[in-house]
């Protein structure tokens, strides 16, 4: 009671973490912060309490306090030898944080409140960004000790030198002001950064990497007793969902790879599907000749996992397990989400904002095991998100035997049309079995294709198919969805003309110069052979650039259908339609505001692979 301090009412812890958990299985809300935790490895505790966090969960402090944000990049750091470099790494480190020490001052602040207190504070947050794929890169699995102790270390090494180079500003620039009354806290936690080396195996570490974060620690003690800390905070991880898409980073945060099976901007726009860069050097690490690797990278680009892959031994798959599966693939599992947050979280100042990944399968249990694993290893803050969680209603191939039969009574009642005549011109006008055909070869921006048109015996055209050379998966679905919806048109009596007219001067990538000499430039291919159609069955006029006429071209020309009066067309039939989506993790996924893709989750928000935007994230 906040009037007299007293409980207002007794509940059962049990009963609400199951509450909690059955509200995260339906829709990934709400997330979890173990207070206890958070306040027990706070530096300022002679000020006040921690109360609350960013959206993000990653900054975690004082109330009416703004941390500025930085990440490097952990693939930059990695040798031609395959080696961490711990140098580069450690003046990396020096170098942004006092970017960010000089930033403070220079900053501005929505409220006079919060500027004072964070110029009083001075809170820092470097991270990093692409550890899954520095892990995949070295051939570690993301879920193993290996992995966890190298990220341990990196980490370490990373705060560990924050703190010293901040010690180091101090000693010319003297601390924050809010360091004298909360200097026995500060140490204390220091201390408890220092002590949890001890959790590292260094055989699992290169032992350069393990000594530098080593000295790190105790350069920050034995400067920080000295000089004290310019910042009360200097380290966090937080999404990189924008900053990580700048970087060119594979992996955003401490995340692992969302899929072996990525969509990457095209650029003229647009996006295509493509194998990870990271899976190349990986299976080059592990041994895999140039030619093994060629054909396992095509294998994942076709059916989107590594499971079944040609050469590949059992032993390296987990290598390239990922945060989500496609049908029938692997996938990490929860407690390696958990595990990984639970290395890197002692050598952090703040949290980790991450999302742990639960198949759609799992049961409120598996949540609630999850909340009290992350709660035992020693995590701040957690989200979960359970796959297609957040889906209203799932589709339906087709309606219950109740509401087909009230469909027939409803159509039974239906008033007969006046034309009868004419009704049959809504009706599909299939092709003979044997049919003439024309095939033309073309090439848009040195993408080589074929369009084969079949002809009904009066010379329309009836049917369109789209073959393009060397396409990716996901050209050639839309070549094929193209051909598809054309054919279905002018079978069922849409005019070739209006077709034409919509796809005219589309303009995406690939595009360029063509070697038809009517169509000298295509703005895309669906601009090429739309201009084709028109041009060889229409009107020469289509086949200029901007649809002016060619003298000189003559085109036979096709007798025009005749008109006929607007009449009452039957329900469309229901058409089961599929569409590729790995692990169906995508369903519910919002739309990027900025250019219409859908997002990826990226720790408790979501992020664009097609322009870096996020729903909130830095």
């Amino acid at each position: 009671n906040v009037t007299d301090g007293q409980p207002n009412e007794k509940l059962s812890a049990r009963e609400l973490l199951h509450k909690i958990s059955d509200s995260t299985w339906h829709c990934g809300d709400p997330g979890m912060q173990y207070d206890t935790t958070v306040n027990r490895w706070h530096t300022c505790k002679s000020t006040a309490r921690i109360n609350a966090s960013n959206p993000c969960s990653e900054y975690m402090f004082l109330d009416d306090t703004a941390c500025n944000l930085a990440s490097l990049n952990l693939m930059k750091y990695l040798g031609p030898n395959g080696e961490f470099d711990v140098e580069a790494f450690t003046r990396a480190v020096d170098v942004t944080i006092t970017a960010q020490e000089i930033l403070v001052d220079n900053a501005s602040y929505p409220t006079d409140k919060i500027g004072k207190n964070s110029h009083e504070f001075r809170p820092l947050g470097l991270g990093y960004a692409n550890l899954g794929a520095l892990l995949m890169s070295m051939a570690m699995p993301y879920d193993s000790d290996e992995g966890r102790d190298v990220a341990a270390a990196v980490t370490a090494l990373m705060c560990g030198e924050a703190y010293a180079q901040s010690a180091r500003v101090a000693e010319r620039m003297g601390p924050f002001p809010g360091y004298p009354v909360n200097r026995e806290p500060m140490l204390d936690v220091i201390r408890m950064h220092r002590h949890a080396m001890r959790g590292i195996k260094p055989d699992h570490v290169q032992s350069d990497l393990y000594m530098g974060a080593q000295t790190s620690w105790d350069s920050a003690l034995a400067l920080g007793e000295k000089h004290g800390f310019k910042n009360s905070q200097v380290t966090v991880l937080a999404p990189t969902g924008t900053i990580g898409f700048m970087m060119d980073c594979d992996t955003t945060g401490i995340e692992p790879d969302l899929a072996l099976v990525k969509y990457k901007k095209l650029v003229g726009g647009g996006v295509i599907k493509i194998v990870n860069n990271t899976v190349p050097a990986a299976l080059m690490k592990l041994g895999y000749t140039p030619e093994q690797t060629s054909e396992i990278v095509s294998y994942i680009d076709a059916n989107g996992k590594m499971d079944g892959a040609p050469f590949v031994k059992p032993e390296h798959i987990p290598v390239f397990d990922c945060s989500l599966a496609t049908t029938g693939g692997r996938s990490i599992a929860w407690r390696g989400h958990v595990k990984m947050m639970a290395a890197a979280q002692p050598f952090l100042s703040g949290a980790i904002s991450k999302t742990i990944n639960m198949p759609e399968n799992s049961t409120i249990e598996d949540i609630m095991d999850a909340y009290i694993e992350s709660w035992k290893l020693g995590l701040k803050a957690v989200a979960i998100y359970r796959d297609n969680s957040k889906r209203s209603q799932p589709l339906n191939a087709a309606g219950n035997k109740k509401d087909e039969k009230k469909a027939e009574v409803a159509a039974a009642a239906e008033p007969e049309p006046v034309q009868r005549e004419l009704f049959a011109r809504t009706q599909r006008e299939k092709l003979p079995v044997e049919r003439n055909s024309v095939t033309h070869k073309f090439s848009v921006g040195g993408h080589e294709g074929y369009i084969t048109v079949g002809m009904y015996p009066d010379g329309r055209p009836g049917e369109i198919f789209i073959k393009m050379s060397k396409e990716g998966s996901t050209l050639s679905g839309v070549m094929d969805g193209l051909a598809l919806t054309l054919s279905i048109g002018l079978q069922y009596g849409v005019p070739l003309k209006v077709l034409v007219n919509k796809l005219v001067n589309t303009r995406f990538e690939p595009s360029g110069i063509t070697p038809n000499a009517n169509i000298r430039f295509a703005t895309s291919v669906l601009d090429y052979i739309a201009r084709w159609l028109g041009g060889r069955f229409i009107s020469a006029d289509y086949l200029k650039l901007n649809g002016a006429p060619m003298e000189g071209t003559v085109v036979a020309s096709i007798p025009a259908p005749t008109p006929v009066a607007p009449v009452m067309t039957p329900a469309p039939l229901p058409v089961e339609t599929k569409t590729y989506s790995p692990g169906n993790a995508l369903e519910d996924a919002p739309t990027c505001s900025e250019c219409g893709m859908l997002m990826v989750p990226n720790g408790a928000c979501y992020k664009c692979e097609n322009c870096g935007s996020t729903s909130g994230c830095s």
